[in-house]
């Protein structure tokens, strides 16, 4: 089991601020990023498809490479200790056969919910329209987004969620098919070398309806 630096929910939650300046002496080894990101892995996603797909951009030719796509976030690709590119894969359905075969063999999953999930699930996301698919991926991508920066924060790092940046090219850039990877978000991370900046929420009362 990880043992967290930061075990304060309250703390990781409530104080997560977004982080454009990093310590750019502080880097994260490759086994401590996947272990950071097979955390962020137990988000939710539809009939566990797990659509998501990382592109980690740690190094200086890869961020030379991601430069022209983050015109108005150059700070934070010059500090992080890494970029993280989330793309959401249009062909999430090739994996079911793996993830509900490892389920079964878990004892997971009985023999005939396995069964049933392989003979409808499997072709109906098939079967769905381009639209239909990039909603579940953009859906499913983003809980993933949304776990890996609390995860960052129980490691004792800081994130910044970029959705200002070209899609256009992007996969291709980092040598995935374009058709198939849809560009979700991309995540600087590292050890915040500044506060970062108070921000207002609107309340809640004006954000709900009770019926």
């Amino acid at each position: 089991m990880t043992a967290f630096i930061n075990n304060d929910f309250q703390d990781i939650v409530l104080n997560r601020k977004s982080i454009r300046r990093y310590d750019e002496n502080v880097k994260i080894s490759r086994e401590e990023m996947l272990t950071m990101l097979d955390e962020a892995n137990r988000a939710p996603s539809s009939v566990n498809l797990q659509p998501w797909r990382y592109v980690v951009v740690d190094t200086n030719e890869g961020k030379e490479q991601l430069r022209p796509f983050i015109r108005f976030n150059q700070l934070q690709n010059d500090t992080s200790a890494a970029m993280i590119l989330i793309f959401g894969d249009r062909k999430n359905y090739e994996y079911g056969k793996e993830i509900y075969g490892a389920a079964l063999n878990a004892g997971l999953m009985p023999q005939e919910v396995h069964d049933r999930q392989l003979a409808t699930i499997i072709p109906h996301y098939q079967n769905l329209s381009l639209n239909e698919m990039d909603n579940v991926i953009l859906r499913d991508a983003s809980l993933a987004a949304m776990q890996l920066m609390l995860v960052a924060r129980a490691h004792g790092y800081d994130t910044n969620a970029i959705g200002g940046f070209e899609a256009e090219n992007l996969a291709e850039t980092f040598d995935l098919e374009k058709e198939r990877y849809l560009p979700v978000l991309i995540l600087s991370i590292g050890k915040a070398a500044e506060s970062g900046y108070q921000s207002v929420r609107l309340s809640a009362d004006k954000l709900t309806t009770f019926k």
